[in-house]
């Protein structure tokens, strides 16, 4: 079996991005993005999905983080894709709960190749540190559109 693992390299005006991924590893990580929610959003990621995960990002943070999360998550979404080539073997859906203390998550996914995000989530701030919230969906929206992928 082929392995599983991508190297994506990113490089615009607003962002520079290093991304070395392996769908099955151990849920090792490095990741900087100058992001510190955004950071730790991605080694969640890779720990608890089980993926190591190198990622380096520069972008143009004294703008906003804007560019930085939708380029990453595009970077992402075409490690995703080329790591997991034609997609034998592979379930093609999955979903989960997770109970996350004052909040239940619910995540639903199609590997079908065709991508769409719905996505319904109430925040009671606009920020979780400096890290923007409107900042998840975008994420979300870059990372199925370019690992097609359907996520709800």
């Amino acid at each position: 079996m082929k392995p599983r693992t991508s190297t994506i390299e990113r490089k615009t005006t607003e962002t520079d991005i290093s991304l070395k991924l392996n769908l099955d590893g151990t849920g090792k990580y490095q990741i900087e993005t100058g992001i510190g929610f955004f950071d730790h959003m991605l080694t969640h990621l890779a720990k608890h999905g089980k993926m190591d995960m190198t990622l380096k990002a520069k972008g143009d943070l004294h703008v906003d983080a804007h560019h930085t999360v939708e380029d990453v998550a595009i970077c992402l979404g075409q490690a995703l894709c080329d790591a997991l080539g034609d997609k034998k073997g592979i379930g093609r859906f999955g979903d989960s709960v997770v109970p996350m203390e004052d909040a239940k998550a619910q995540a639903t996914i199609d590997l079908s190749g065709r991508p769409y995000l719905i996505y319904r989530a109430k925040y009671n701030t606009q920020k979780i540190g400096d890290f923007d919230v409107e900042c998840i969906e975008e994420f979300l929206r870059a990372f199925s559109t370019s690992g097609k992928f359907n996520l709800h």
